[in-house]
């Protein structure tokens, strides 16, 4: 008898998701059945690679973490963020993507359990974030590509670099979700290689390690800053969900590779700080491209050309990853009414929405020019609360739809579903603290969040109105 009352439920709550939809979907987009995916979809061990740079793109990025908090803090902090931040967030993805897998993901999970107001909510937030986590990847390109010809960083190169780069992404994601994925996963093994022989190296004692041996305190270690940069490392569980509907199999696909991911980018962080901790090498001395630095001490210039060519990929393989998930966002959007019909527009061989991912594209490309750290700060507060309100998701349809079919359930029940809450939560909060009367650069970080999270809800209601305003001559049209 309960079996059947839950099924009740369920059948009558995706009833009303589906009116709602079409209520509020303009007549072009509910016609067409909206955004139809490519017929070849996404395998597993392409969306594992996609995944990978997603949330991390290899070791490039820790060196601040290494000079806040020296070698033991750095093991420490990477060790401790993924058991309380990434596996939390993970379990949360995992559980979400197999019982909801529809294009859109985490914008779809909120307006299921809290309604199109926090739906649009979620997705402001995280594309307002993506435009400053998106600013980092082109300028990386250009810092690492410099390595091979210095002069490529100078004058108004880098610009012209960096938007090239920007371009081949688009390219590349309306080429297809397969092709970004087989890329993503031919970049990986590329990128991993150097690092293996630098850890193999590092652990075998390599002469040139006493060379640079330094016995020097690290000081007064900044604990909160990195750890915020370690979030940074290792936020983004979430994005793979908005492909859902271009993935073979999701229900079983995602919590397996929340699983493997997992995994591969912990060790991929902890191995070579490990290796490289007992060297002596002072932490005081780590910069951005420390890593090449590193590779030329143990290996000479071929490692350091390799370690540097990774650079680039991660690059490259990130914002092309980040660029297939984020760009699912504006077209979920437009089907539920919020953005005009354009962004729904797919190419028409590869069934891409070229429109959607060519706004992004411009978008993000002109947010360049704040520093690493102010930009990863403004990224973590921003996409942080949208990740808060996913884990409200989670516990609210584990309250309100017991019964929905979930192939992957976090254990413990409903206070199993609290409990993952709790350590992201803090760390967040956490977070909003150490920022709130500190500047980033000319600025103040948390102002700038707080100014484009309250722009939130005055977005919603204007799209709202035009929504509402392009209906009224749908229904007429419709003899209505």
């Amino acid at each position: 008898m309960r079996e059947r009352r839950a099924a009740v439920v369920v059948d009558s709550r995706a009833k009303v998701m589906n009116e709602q939809r079409n209520r509020g979907a303009p007549p072009s987009l509910s016609a067409s059945g909206g955004f139809r995916p490519p017929a070849r979809k996404l395998a597993l061990l392409p969306l594992v690679a996609a995944t990978f740079f997603i949330v991390s793109g290899g070791p490039y990025g820790t060196e601040d973490v290494v000079r806040k908090a020296g070698y033991g803090g750095a093991l420490l902090i990477f060790l401790l963020v993924p058991l309380l931040w990434s596996l939390p967030t993970a379990l949360m993805v995992a559980e979400l993507s197999s019982a909801l897998p529809q294009e859109g993901g985490f914008y779809e999970w909120v307006k299921r359990a809290m309604g199109p107001f926090w739906g649009f909510q979620e997705a402001w937030l995280t594309l307002a974030g993506s435009i400053f986590d998106m600013a980092l990847y082109p300028s990386l390109f250009v810092f690492y590509l410099s390595h091979f010809a210095p002069a490529l960083a100078a004058g108004s190169r880098p610009a012209y670099l960096g938007l090239s780069m920007i371009l081949a992404c688009t390219l590349w994601n309306v080429w297809g979700t397969r092709a970004v994925g087989s890329g993503s996963l031919a970049f990986g093994v590329v990128l991993l290689a150097p690092f293996a022989v630098l850890t193999l190296l590092a652990f075998a004692g390599h002469p040139a390690a006493g060379t640079f041996a330094s016995t020097a305190g690290l000081g007064r270690a900044d604990w909160l800053g990195a750890v915020l940069i370690a979030m940074w490392n290792l936020m983004g569980w979430d994005n793979p969900s908005t492909i859902a509907g271009e993935v073979e199999r999701p229900q079983r696909s995602y919590p397996v590779t929340m699983a493997a991911s997992l995994l591969l980018i912990t060790v991929v962080y902890l191995l070579p700080l490990a290796a490289v901790s007992h060297t002596g090498i002072d932490p005081r001395s780590w910069t951005t491209g420390g890593w090449v630095d590193l590779g030329r001490r143990f290996g000479g210039e071929w490692l350091a050309a390799a370690i540097a060519l990774g650079g680039v990929i991660s690059a490259f393989g990130t914002f092309n990853s980040l660029m297939l998930s984020l760009s699912r966002l504006p077209v979920v959007m437009t089907e539920d009414g919020y953005l005009p019909a354009a962004f729904a527009r797919q190419h028409r061989r590869t069934r891409m929405p070229w429109v959607a991912i060519s706004v992004c594209a411009v978008c993000w490309a002109l947010a360049f020019g704040l520093g690493f750290v102010a930009l990863a700060v403004m990224d973590v507060l921003l996409s942080g609360l949208s990740v808060l309100l996913e884990f409200a998701a989670l516990v609210i349809l584990r309250f309100r739809e017991p019964g929905l079919e979930r192939p992957f359930r976090i254990p413990g029940g409903l206070a199993g579903a609290i409990a993952v809450c709790v350590t992201p939560t803090a760390l967040l909060v956490m977070a909003f603290v150490r920022n709130a009367a500190q500047a980033a650069g000319p600025f103040n970080a948390l102002a700038l969040d707080l100014v484009l999270v309250a722009a939130g809800p005055l977005v919603f209601f204007l799209s709202r109105r035009r929504r509402q305003s392009a209906a009224v001559p749908a229904a007429r049209g419709n003899g209505r």
